[in-house]
């Protein structure tokens, strides 16, 4: 009778050890944060002529659920910083946007693509879910 109940102990505490360890790991799942797959790709020539015109192409995609998608194109050539070129329509699914323009001057631009996602097509406030590497093309 003894042994029984010693071995009994030790199951039950073996069993309550377990299911601790079982319930700290849900915990600990559950307290990580979800990331959603998603992707901004960029493709721009490695160098253009001044004058000629320079094409830019961009598209991404984000797995969140309930978003519009919105992706636009910035630039950033001879001091001037970050400024947007471009932006596609307000999207389900992968957005698309291409950009035409010519360069005046030698030197090199630099352009990324962001991607947005939005509540409605008239969302004030668009949340920044992916950008793309920076491409530079070189102009001479």
């Amino acid at each position: 009778m003894t042994r029984t109940k010693k071995t009994g102990m030790k199951a039950r505490g073996g069993r309550v050890a377990v299911i601790g360890a079982l319930g700290l790991a849900s915990v600990a799942l559950a307290a990580a944060p979800a990331f959603a797959k998603g992707a901004v790709e960029i493709t721009a020539p490695p160098t253009a002529q001044v004058g000629k015109t320079i094409t830019v192409k961009a598209h991404g995609d984000d797995d969140s659920a309930g978003y519009l998608h919105q992706l636009c194109l910035e630039e950033n050539g001879f001091g001037e910083g970050w400024h947007q070129e471009t932006c596609s329509a307000a999207v389900k699914g992968e957005a698309r946007v291409t950009a035409h323009g010519t360069s005046a001057r030698r030197g090199n631009l630099r352009f990324r693509a962001v991607l947005y996602g939005l509540t409605s097509t008239h969302d004030q406030n668009p949340v920044r879910l992916h950008a793309s590497d920076v491409v530079t093309v070189h102009v001479r």
